[in-house]
C-alpha cells in the first residue's frame, strides 16, 4: 500500500514537472516571436541633393524631395548666387554633372515624348518641365513644387526621378521654344541619386 501511495505521489510530481516544462516552452516561444515590418518600394522616400555651380557661375544650393504616403512628391529648392530676375529650373535626363557647362545631363527628362511646355499644359509638357522662379537683389531663389507624376525609386520609367538631374538655368523658360524653352546656360547642377 505504501508503494502504491509512493507511485501515485511520484506520478503527480512527474506530471507537474511536465506541465511546468510545457508552460516554460510556451513562454520561450512567446518571447521568440518577433513582428517584422516589411519595407516595400511604395514606402515614402526622402532625398536631399546638393547643387554645384556650372558655366562659371556661383550658383549653388540644395533640393529636397519628400514623398508622402499618398504618393505625392514635394520638391523644395533653396539657391544662392543667382542674378536678379526670372530663372528656369528643370529635371534633365542623366545624373551626370561632370561637364563644366552642365550639358552632360542631356536634355529635359521627357519619358512620355511630349512637346516642351508649361507644367500641366493641355498641349503637352515634359515630366522635367518644372518652370520659372523669381530671384531678388540678394541672389536667393526658392522653389516649392508638388506633383503626383513623380516618384523616388519606384522603378516606373515614366515617373522615377532617380538617375536624373536638377538643372538651374540663367534665363527664363518661354514655354514654347522646342525642345527646351530657350532658358539659356545651365548655371547649377545636381544629380538625383541616393
Amino acid at each position: 500500500m505504501k508503494t502504491l501511495k509512493y507511485l501515485a505521489f511520484a506520478s503527480l510530481v512527474i506530471l507537474s514537472a511536465c506541465k511546468d516544462k510545457e508552460s516554460e516552452t510556451e513562454e520561450v516561444l512567446e518571447v521568440e516571436e518577433v513582428e517584422v515590418e516589411e519595407v516595400s518600394a511604395s514606402d515614402p522616400q526622402n532625398l536631399t541633393i546638393s547643387l554645384s555651380p556650372k558655366s562659371d557661375s556661383a550658383v549653388e544650393g540644395t533640393v529636397e524631395f519628400e514623398e508622402s504616403a499618398a504618393g505625392e512628391i514635394v520638391m523644395t529648392a533653396r539657391l544662392t548666387g543667382l542674378s536678379e530676375g526670372t530663372h528656369a529650373i528643370h529635371i534633365h535626363e542623366k545624373a551626370d554633372c561632370s561637364s563644366a557647362d552642365g550639358k552632360s545631363t542631356g536634355g529635359h527628362w521627357n519619358p512620355t515624348a511630349q512637346p516642351h511646355g508649361q507644367w500641366g499644359a493641355e498641349t503637352g509638357y515634359h515630366k522635367g518641365d518644372i518652370g520659372n522662379f523669381e530671384v531678388g537683389t540678394d541672389g536667393i531663389g526658392e522653389v516649392d513644387f508638388a506633383t503626383s507624376e513623380w516618384c523616388i525609386g519606384c522603378g516606373d520609367e515614366n515617373k522615377d526621378i532617380l538617375g536624373k538631374a536638377i538643372i538651374v538655368h540663367q534665363g527664363t523658360d518661354d514655354f514654347t521654344s522646342q525642345p527646351s524653352g530657350a532658358a539659356g546656360s545651365r548655371v547649377s547642377c545636381g544629380g538625383i541619386i541616393q
